[in-house]
């Protein structure tokens, strides 16, 4: 059965299938002696943490993950840097540039959905020592204001998206009136245990941004369910 996790304040994140179980990981690392086991054993978890510990990932990728994705066009846009065939072996790791991503999104051009945003209750300031990321909590009074002016901007934007839209203009071209980065969008994303572990690694790290770090426990705790064994050792959970 699905589940799914909401995140406010119209995001989710709902887990569509799986493939294998660490199960499928040691019987994948064990081909090589044509060995397979059946039941999954204490031996399997010592097999499971030596391969994540010693860079041998190859197993890690005969098992997989579908998520359904609803997050605003700036989280989609850092996520959407993971893609088919992407290589992030480390220096003396096993080739990892077959790992598994693959994504589909929903298009504006094709199906007309009413848009939503993300409008922030709380503001983050810049940074004090350098260019990216954020700071702490804007002062409340600031805060509100950007709440006020960023929801005002939302609303005439799409006031002249709809109007674009009642004028007979294409959707693919209305959709220009609609502020990009706040505006929600929803993908499906297959990965495999090792290609999901390497961007938990990254999104839930201290440094990552706020908004995605959000989705990414999510996504953590839903792996977590269907490879408890597998997904504890190759992600570090410092700070979750």
């Amino acid at each position: 059965m699905d589940t799914i996790i909401h995140i406010a304040p119209h995001g989710y994140v709902r887990h569509v299938d799986t493939l294998g179980t660490d199960l499928s990981v040691v019987n994948a690392a064990r081909a090589s002696y044509m060995k397979e086991s059946r039941e999954f054993s204490e031996g399997d978890e010592k097999l499971i943490k030596y391969l994540a510990l010693h860079g041998h990932t190859s197993p890690f990728r005969h098992a997989a993950m579908t998520f359904e994705i609803k997050a605003p066009l700036m989280v989609a846009r850092q996520w959407f840097k993971y893609r088919v065939g992407s290589a992030h072996s480390e220096p003396g790791e096993e080739d990892s540039s077959d790992s598994l991503y693959a994504r589909n999104e929903a298009s504006r051009r094709y199906v007309t959905m009413p848009p939503q945003f993300y409008v922030p209750l709380e503001w983050r300031l810049a940074p004090a020592s350098s260019k990216a990321g954020s700071g702490g909590p804007a002062p409340t009074r600031e805060s509100a204001r950007q709440e006020a002016l960023l929801t005002s901007h939302v609303v005439r934007s799409v006031l002249l998206y709809e109007e674009a839209l009642d004028a007979g203009i294409c959707a693919e071209q209305a959709r220009l009136f609609l502020p990009a980065y706040a505006l929600y969008t929803t993908w499906r994303w297959t990965g495999s245990l090792h290609a999901i572990a390497h961007f938990l690694n990254q999104r839930l790290s201290d440094d990552a941004q706020h908004e995605i770090r959000d989705y990414a426990r999510v996504v953590h705790s839903l792996v977590k369910r269907a490879f408890p064994k597998s997904i504890g050792w190759l992600v570090i959970e410092s700070g979750l």
